[in-house]
């Protein structure tokens, strides 16, 4: 007997059915930020500086420059990384053929070429207009800025984005989630909280005025950014109070964007009450919104595990959002990936129903001796014959290709 016929056995004792798990996993998608390949970059400017309020620390060398280079780089990652992907853009990766278009004069055929991309690879794409790295953003204020001409400028973007977004959705038959974040902030206490979010209702308003089919409209909240310490205008409660009361509209939860002490997990059955779609940024936020590599750490188990038991996995639309520049990018591309499905396919292998059985009874103690039990069951062996199937490596040789790669493509650049 294999050791994927014993797991199957052992797991079986649970009441859990391994193959159906495996093949769950399967059909999940997982939206891979384009941006780690060329640390938030983007193709508009050549050695452009991000801005608000963000930053990406490091200098390994390799970093995607062009459109090409950052293809080529993506194709290596999803070639070692099982399960259906999915590419999630920013408006500042339009790729243009002459002449430059300015951000709210972006139109479809700026990403023409990230269409045939998706094609060629079978992945769909989703979208974020970029409301930061510009010169009309220095102040860190788009849509909620006192200046009319500025506003009016990023508002303009945000429609032209939604129909960017409308595009791929047609073109790939696949919805696009289209993801409004912006910095707009202060370093200082403000002598005005009320006026800046009256405004950025007004703007989000007029984006989302206009019905497009396939478009997944969500909206984004963070606590802060550097240089914005003291208040965000797009906080928790005014995005998901926004989004609870725009119809169309959903609320995007990243788990770096939340005081420290508050986790994700415990928001996805919140707003599951709720919302029958809910939009996720999975990533790793060290003592901040630091966008560290995913690891296969508790939370992300949680967060997995409230997908799974909830049956959420059409619900949560599960994206990934983390730049490190201090690593090989297309290994962080891999690892941080392949250790978001390590946590869904973790959650697939627990008796859920058993569990929650448990707790309506009161019965904490086999509860909890159950949950930690299931820790050394044999995972990874089902792991291994997940990737198998998948036609990628198992363990870490993988690795042994990114170096390769690295000789052979990314220390020339």
């Amino acid at each position: 007997m294999s050791r994927y016929e014993e797991a199957k056995a052992k797991y079986l004792t649970q009441g859990v059915d391994v193959d159906k798990a495996i093949e769950t996993l399967k059909n999940i998608p997982i939206s891979i930020h384009c941006w780690q390949g060329d640390d938030v970059t983007g193709f508009e400017n050549v050695g452009g500086v991000l801005t608000g309020g963000i930053q990406t620390t490091g200098n390994y060398p390799g970093k995607a420059r062009t459109p090409e280079e950052l293809m080529a780089d993506f194709e290596k990652a999803i070639s070692l990384i099982p399960g259906k992907k999915r590419i999630n853009l920013h408006a500042s990766y339009a790729i243009f053929e002459s002449e430059k278009a300015e951000r709210d004069e972006l139109k479809p055929e700026h990403f023409k070429k990230w269409v045939d991309f998706a094609k060629k690879n079978d992945i769909g794409v989703d979208f974020n207009p970029t409301f930061f790295s510009h010169e009309k953003a220095a102040d860190s204020l788009t849509l909620t800025s006192p200046d009319d001409e500025k506003r009016e400028f990023w508002i303009r973007h945000g429609i032209a984005s939604r129909r960017i977004a409308a595009y791929f959705a047609k073109e790939l038959g696949t919805h696009c989630l289209n993801n409004v974040w912006i910095p707009d902030g202060y370093k200082e206490i403000p002598a005005d909280r009320l006026g800046p979010r009256m405004r950025l209702k007004d703007s989000l308003d007029r984006i989302f005025e206009e019905k497009l089919d396939g478009v997944v409209d969500c909206i984004e909240s963070k606590v802060f950014g550097i240089g914005l310490e003291a208040y965000t205008v797009g906080s928790n409660e005014f995005c998901l109070s926004y989004a609870a009361s725009k119809e169309g509209v959903y609320y995007l939860l990243d788990n770096g964007h939340f005081h420290p002490t508050e986790v994700v997990s415990d928001k996805i059955p919140s707003l599951l009450t709720f919302f029958d779609k809910i939009p996720l940024h999975v990533t790793r936020a060290v003592r901040w919104d630091s966008d560290h590599v995913v690891i296969l750490e508790d939370e992300i188990k949680e967060i997995a595990k409230e997908i799974v038991r909830n049956n959420a996995e059409e619900k949560v639309l599960v994206g990934l959002d983390f730049f490190d520049a201090s690593i090989n990018r297309v290994a962080a591309w891999v690892i941080g990936t392949r250790n978001m499905q390590k946590a869904l396919l973790y959650a697939l292998l627990l008796p859920n129903a058993k569990l929650k059985a448990l707790q309506d009874a009161g019965d904490f103690t086999e509860k909890l001796m159950l949950d930690e039990e299931m820790k050394t069951y044999p995972f990874g062996d089902v792991w291994e014959e997940y990737c198998r199937q998948s036609g990628v490596p198992a363990d870490e040789s993988w690795y042994k290709e990114v170096k390769q790669y690295e000789k052979d493509v990314l220390s020339k650049r």
